[in-house]
């Protein structure tokens, strides 16, 4: 049954379903090379309120969102993007933040609408919306399904009522488990949660017995994260005060410890520093991140790596998005896309990212492993095994010719 305010959102949804069908069927008989294929990330800069441990570009807006002007700047950027980079396929696409589930999900259809004309987006590629537990009730995680999302990301931080205060969070633990069932119920198998350890004044028992809570309702795919205490947030200050102590980074270590062993029994693989998965249930879209491959940012502050290979560029690029929204939408009116900065990547930042990036997965840095070209012409032979792989083989840095 569909309800009648998704409607409007199915009709959006089966038609670019339906030229992304025709894209399958009339399409190249051979897969794009990696220089034609990248992952879309799309932020939602807008939050209810800022938790007090947060730094992310996100924003309260007092007087109300104008979500059609923001909708209209998101759709041409992306469609800029697309066209600079020569992008012929999209391999997944993750709607960030901020709250994107406080975005309507007409935005979210039009988006991708505009996504499959711009290139093509396979019917089954993986589609995530970030939710928060208060803003994303049943009725509303429906009405996502219906605009093309498959996959949910439900941040719940903590089972605890006294930490979710701590942390500014707007959802108690009821509300948490709520929504995580009833996304698992319409998303079953490609639902995360997040979970968060090194807490002030948090202990281990507890904490371990808030993630064994977690097991008994959640899917194949968990993150922990560990707090972080950010200068110019509510509760570093809080903690500079002596309001609140400050986390004990010992006790976040052996967090960290038993978390990963409980995992582990439990049937998951930890194939990221801070990624659980079952059942094969890994994130496409946070997979090509840690292996290097192309990814375009959408939206303020949004970051993207790329070649603009439509614009006669060779070289992969680092590229930040303008920060605040308002600013962001004068340049995309103006110059149909918001970059603010253009970071041409030389041999050692090349090399750089992939050990970064290689070294926070489980499957490492390798010279095994059928290699694809990093970027262009202009990384000098550096390679990453093919992040479309099923099972992922690992990184390569091959040695430049002389």
């Amino acid at each position: 049954m569909v309800l009648p305010r998704a409607r409007g959102l199915v009709a959006v949804a089966r038609a670019a379903q339906g030229r992304r069908r025709v894209d399958s069927a009339e399409g190249c008989p051979s897969p794009e090379p990696a220089s034609r294929r990248a992952a879309l990330y799309v932020h939602w800069p807008y939050c209810e309120k800022r938790c007090s441990y947060c730094n992310f570009n996100k924003y309260v807006a007092r007087g109300g969102v104008h979500e059609a002007a923001l909708r209209h700047c998101l759709v041409t950027e992306a469609s800029t993007l697309l066209r600079l980079s020569g992008v012929r396929r999209v391999e997944s696409v993750f709607f960030g933040g901020g709250t994107p589930s406080l975005a309507s999900p007409h935005t979210v259809a039009t988006i991708l609408e505009a996504v499959a004309k711009a290139a093509h987006l396979p019917v089954d590629a993986e589609v995530t919306l970030e939710a928060n537990p208060t803003s994303a009730p049943g009725s509303r995680l429906v009405e996502f399904g219906a605009a093309g999302v498959n996959r949910l990301s439900i941040g719940l931080q903590s089972l605890d009522d006294a930490e979710l205060q701590l942390l500014g969070r707007t959802h108690s633990a009821r509300d948490g488990l709520r929504t995580l069932a009833a996304a698992r119920r319409l998303f079953p198998g490609r639902v995360s949660a997040d979970l968060m350890f090194g807490l002030p004044a948090q202990r281990l028992g507890p904490w371990l017995g808030q993630l064994r809570e977690l097991l008994r309702h959640c899917d194949d795919h968990l993150s922990l994260y560990q707090l972080s205490l950010e200068r110019g947030t509510a509760l570093f200050t809080r903690v500079q005060r002596g309001a609140v102590p400050g986390p004990d980074p010992e006790l976040a270590a052996a967090m960290y410890a038993e978390g990963r062993s409980l995992l582990r029994a439990a049937g998951f693989r930890q194939y990221e520093v801070s990624s659980f998965a079952r059942h094969g249930a890994l994130s496409t879209h946070n997979w090509t991140y840690w292996q290097c491959g192309q990814y375009l940012g959408v939206g303020p502050g949004a970051h993207g790596r790329f070649v603009p290979q439509a614009s006669g560029g060779h070289t992969r690029e680092a590229r930040i998005q303008t920060l605040e929204p308002d600013n962001w939408m004068k340049e995309v009116m103006l110059f149909s896309h918001g970059t603010r900065k253009r970071i041409p990547l030389g041999e050692l930042e090349l090399l750089e990212e992939v050990l970064v990036m290689g070294l926070r997965t489980d499957v490492g840095i390798t010279h095994q492993g059928p290699p694809v070209l990093l970027g262009g012409a202009g990384c000098a032979g550096l390679t990453v095994a093919d992040p479309s792989a099923p099972t992922p083989r690992g990184l390569a840095a091959k040695k430049p010719p002389t």
